[in-house]
């Protein structure tokens, strides 16, 4: 992605052609949501992508062990850097403000060969 580019992404001039929400949903229930969405994606000749995760803010719980909040959040990325996403991801960066901010991920996609 170059530079222009990269700065209208972040600048959220950009428009996502298509978007996941993985609100509420498991680690489990997540994976192969986020898997076939993005090849799924890619496959139809999309570029621009957004994944929302939400913030995961909130207590830990007040149990005896905490539950750490935010498991998508610190999640997502990962799985976007692994195969079989790795070889569909150009680029991943957080959203703008107005498309989710701190809860959302732009995923750039290659281009199908």
């Amino acid at each position: 992605m170059d530079r222009k580019a990269f700065a209208r992404l972040r600048g959220g001039k950009l428009s996502p052609e298509a978007r996941i929400d993985l609100h509420g949903m498991t680690l489990a229930q997540a994976h192969p949501a986020l898997n076939g969405f993005i090849l799924r994606a890619q496959a139809e000749g999309r570029r621009l992508v957004l994944v929302i995760t939400g913030k995961g803010l909130g207590p830990d719980g007040d149990g005896p062990i905490p539950e750490r909040r935010g498991v998508l959040k610190r999640q997502v990325p990962h799985w976007l850097h692994q195969p079989p996403l790795s070889a569909a991801v150009l680029q991943v960066a957080e959203a703008h403000r107005r498309h989710g901010g701190e809860g959302a991920f732009y995923v750039y996609l290659r281009r199908a060969r």
